[in-house]
């Protein structure tokens, strides 16, 4: 963000600071605090004009016709279906409750194998689903593994390979010339990277 010359002030780094807006120095940008999933409401709404959300948010996400004009090309992992290691061989199911903070994903990857999925909406510690009974399955954010084996769990099929991206409110983009220019400096900084 400081190459792309939005710098928030000091009070952003302090984390026993409970403020949710930052002024950025030199600028009169407003950098706002607030979850991935509420990135996409903000930005696809027009309380915000631009944000950095996962592509795995984007997605999920899709009905509000997000713009992501730019792969930033960090924070890279995959959306994949996790299974119980010690898991019994199932014939064909036609219904499965799987764990996931992403219903629509996860409804969507399940359809397209023709199988109904009842998805329980968990925020976090997902993996503790499969060994309570709570879901068979659990669909979230893989990146080494490590987690996944700790608790049991096997990756067995990735919905989708996540990055970084810059989200832009498609108005705004059209209406203020610097947030074109925002957009085309963190496009060329991640083409050079």
């Amino acid at each position: 963000m400081a190459r792309a010359g939005v710098v928030p002030e000091a009070a952003f780094h302090d984390k026993s600071n409970r403020a949710l807006s930052f002024a950025c120095e030199g600028s009169d940008m407003r950098i706002i605090r607030v979850r991935a999933f509420d990135v996409a409401t903000f930005v696809a709404h027009g309380a915000a004009s631009v944000g950095i959300v996962g592509s795995d948010v984007v997605e999920e996400f899709a009905y509000l016709d997000l713009y992501a004009p730019v792969d930033l090309r960090f924070g890279r992992c995959r959306l994949a279906v996790c299974e119980p290691v010690d898991r019994v061989a199932e014939s064909r199911v036609s219904h499965l409750r799987v764990a996931s903070k992403y219903p629509n994903l996860t409804r969507w990857h399940f359809e397209r194998m023709g199988v109904q999925a009842e998805v329980v909406k968990l925020n976090g510690a997902m993996e503790l689903a499969p060994g309570l009974g709570l879901a068979s399955r659990i669909v979230d954010l893989v990146e080494t593994g490590r987690t996944l084996k700790d608790n049991g769990l096997e990756e067995t099929s990735t919905i989708l390979e996540v990055s970084a991206r810059l989200i832009v409110n498609r108005a705004a983009l059209k209406t203020e010339p610097r947030v074109a220019a925002l957009v085309e400096r963190f496009r060329m900084l991640a083409d050079a990277a």
